[in-house]
C-alpha cells in the first residue's frame, strides 16, 4: 500500500499544476486531463484495503470543474491548507444538481435565492457585481416533453410583467438545434462548444466581429462561418421551426430536427399559457454554459432607456456606465445530464430551470425611479404616530399599541419629545404614507389628526374610527 504522506504530497503538487493551467487560461481539455489525475490521486488516498476506488461526494471540493465552458475563467478558485482546490459558488444550478445526486432525489420543484460569485469586472449601474444574489426556479423529474419548460417561461413572463420593468422579450433556442446547425455547416465536432461560446457573443458584438473570432481565433473555415451566419440571423416563432424542419441542410440532422419539433411543441404550450406575445425563437441565442442539453432561453429588456445588451457573466465592459444598460435579466434551460455527473452510477435526472438576476432588476428599478424623480419606499410602515407638543410620549405609545393590536404597521420616533417637523420629514424620507398626530386639543376632543404625507391633507378622525379609516386608506393605496 502506498505511503499516505507520499500521496498527499502528490495531490498538493498536482493541485498546483491545475491552478497554474487555469491561471494561464489553458484549454479545457488540458485542464480536464490534469483534474482527472488529481481526482485519481484523491481516490487512491481514500480507497479501501481492497484497492477499489470509492466515489465519495464531499463538500465542497471539485464540484465546479468542467461545467461552465469558457466561463470557467470567472470562477473564484481558492486553496485550503492542504493544497486542495476549492471554489466559491458560481451559480445555483450546479450545487442543486449535486444535492439531487447526493440525496438520490428524482422529483422536485423548488425555488432558491442565494449569493453567487463571479471573478468579473464589476459595473454597478449595469447590475454586474462580483458578489450578488440570484433567484432560481427548477423542476426536476421525468415528465412529458416541454410541459415543465413552458411553465418556466410562463414564470419568467409573469415576473417581468408584474414588476413593470418595461417591454421585454424572451428568446428561446435549443442546444440540439445549435449542434445540428454546427454539424451541417461543417464545424468539426471538437469545436462545437468553443464555437457555441463565440455565437453567444452575438448579443453584444456585431456579426463581423463574431465571424472574425470564429475564423481567426478558433480556426473555423470561412465557408462554415458564413453558413452559420445565415442561420443565426433568423428569428420568429412556430412558423420558423416549421420552415427549418423543411430546410435542405437542417433536415439532414436528426438532432436538429428533434430540437425543432420540441420548439414547435413548446410554442403550442406557450399559446395556452398566453405568453407567446413576448417569446421569440432566436437562432443566435447560444448561452455558453456547457451543461445545457435542450431548450435554452434568455429574457432581455427592450424598452427605451435600457439598451438590449445581454450582460451574461462573461460580458465585455462596453460604453458608459451613466445610463441604465442592463439588458439580460433572466436565463436558463434544460440540463438533463448534470445530475448524472455527480451520481456514482451516472443516474440521470432530467431538469429544467431559470435564474433571475435580482441585482440587475433592482438596478433597473432604482435608476428608473431616480430618473423619474420617484420616491422609493424603504419600509412597509403604513402610519407614523406623531405628537404635536411635548410630554406626549405615553399617549403615542398607547396609540401605537392599539394600531399594532389591530394589525396595522405603525411606528413612533424613539424620542421623548421629537419636533413635529422632524417626524413629518421622517415620513417623507421613508415613504410612510400616513401620520396620526396627537396634540393636547386632539386628546381633549377624542380625535386624532390623520395627515396624508404626499398631499398634506389633514382630517380629524374620531379615536374610535381611526383603525377603520387607516385600513381604508391603506387598502386603497
Amino acid at each position: 500500500m502506498e505511503d499516505k504522506a507520499q500521496i498527499q504530497e502528490a495531490i498538493k503538487v498536482q493541485g498546483e499544476v491545475v491552478r497554474k493551467l487555469k491561471s494561464e487560461k489553458a484549454s479545457k481539455e488540458q485542464i480536464d486531463e490534469e483534474v482527472a489525475k488529481l481526482l485519481e490521486l484523491k481516490a487512491r488516498l481514500g480507497g479501501g484495503d481492497d484497492g477499489k476506488h470509492q466515489f465519495v461526494l464531499k463538500t465542497p471540493k471539485e464540484t465546479l470543474t468542467g461545467k461552465y465552458g469558457e466561463d470557467s475563467k470567472l470562477i473564484y478558485d481558492l486553496k485550503d491548507q492542504g493544497g486542495e482546490l476549492l471554489s466559491l459558488r458560481y451559480d445555483l444550478t450546479v450545487p442543486f444538481a449535486r444535492y439531487l445526486a447526493m440525496n438520490k432525489i428524482t422529483n422536485i420543484k423548488r425555488y432558491h435565492i442565494a449569493k453567487v460569485y463571479r471573478r468579473d469586472n464589476p459595473a454597478m449601474t449595469r447590475g454586474r457585481y462580483r458578489e450578488f444574489y440570484q433567484c432560481d426556479f427548477d423542476i426536476a423529474g421525468q415528465y412529458d416533453a416541454m410541459i415543465p419548460d413552458a411553465e418556466c417561461l410562463k414564470i419568467v413572463h409573469e415576473i417581468l410583467s408584474e414588476l413593470e420593468l418595461g417591454d421585454f422579450r424572451i428568446k428561446v433556442n435549443d442546444r440540439r438545434i445549435l449542434d445540428g446547425m454546427f454539424a451541417v455547416c461543417g464545424v468539426p465536432d471538437d469545436k462545437f462548444r468553443t464555437i457555441c461560446s463565440t455565437v453567444d457573443k452575438l448579443d453584444k458584438l456585431p456579426w463581423q466581429e463574431v465571424r472574425k473570432e470564429m475564423v481567426d481565433e478558433k480556426g473555423l473555415s470561412e465557408e462554415a462561418a458564413d453558413q452559420i451566419g445565415e442561420y443565426v440571423s433568423l428569428h420568429g416563432g412556430m412558423d420558423l421551426a416549421e420552415r427549418l424542419l423543411q430546410d435542405p441542410r437542417m433536415s439532414q440532422s436528426k438532432q436538429a430536427c428533434a430540437g425543432l419539433s420540441d420548439i414547435k411543441l413548446l410554442f403550442s404550450y406557450m399559446q395556452l399559457f398566453q405568453v407567446t406575445d413576448k417569446v421569440v425563437f432566436d437562432l443566435s441565442l447560444a448561452r455558453g454554459l456547457d451543461y445545457y442539453t435542450g431548450v435554452i432561453y434568455e429574457a432581455v429588456l427592450t424598452q427605451a432607456g435600457v439598451a438590449p445588451v445581454a450582460l451574461a457573466s462573461n460580458d465585455a465592459q462596453n460604453g458608459s456606465e451613466e445610463s441604465v444598460s442592463v439588458g439580460s435579466v433572466a436565463g436558463g434551460g434544460r440540463y438533463d445530464g448534470l445530475v448524472g455527473m455527480f451520481d456514482p452510477k451516472n443516474r440521470k435526472v432530467p431538469c429544467v430551470g431559470v435564474s433571475i438576476g435580482i441585482e440587475r432588476i433592482f438596478s433597473i428599478m432604482e435608476q428608473r425611479a431616480e430618473a423619474a424623480a420617484e420616491k422609493v419606499r424603504t419600509t412597509e410602515v403604513q402610519v407614523l404616530v406623531a405628537s404635536a407638543q411635548k410630554n406626549l410620549l405615553e399617549e403615542r405609545l398607547r396609540l401605537v399599541t392599539e394600531l399594532w393590536n389591530a394589525g396595522i404597521k405603525a411606528e413612533v420616533m424613539y424620542k421623548k419629545n421629537p419636533k413635529l417637523l422632524s417626524q413629518l420629514q421622517l415620513c417623507e424620507e421613508m415613504g410612510i404614507p400616513l401620520v396620526a398626530i396627537l396634540g393636547e386639543q386632539e386628546l381633549k376632543d377624542g380625535v386624532v389628526k390623520l395627515r396624508v404625507v404626499v398631499s398634506r391633507e389633514e382630517v380629524d378622525v374620531p379615536r374610535s374610527d381611526l383603525i377603520t379609516e387607516i385600513k381604508r386608506r391603506t387598502s386603497d393605496a
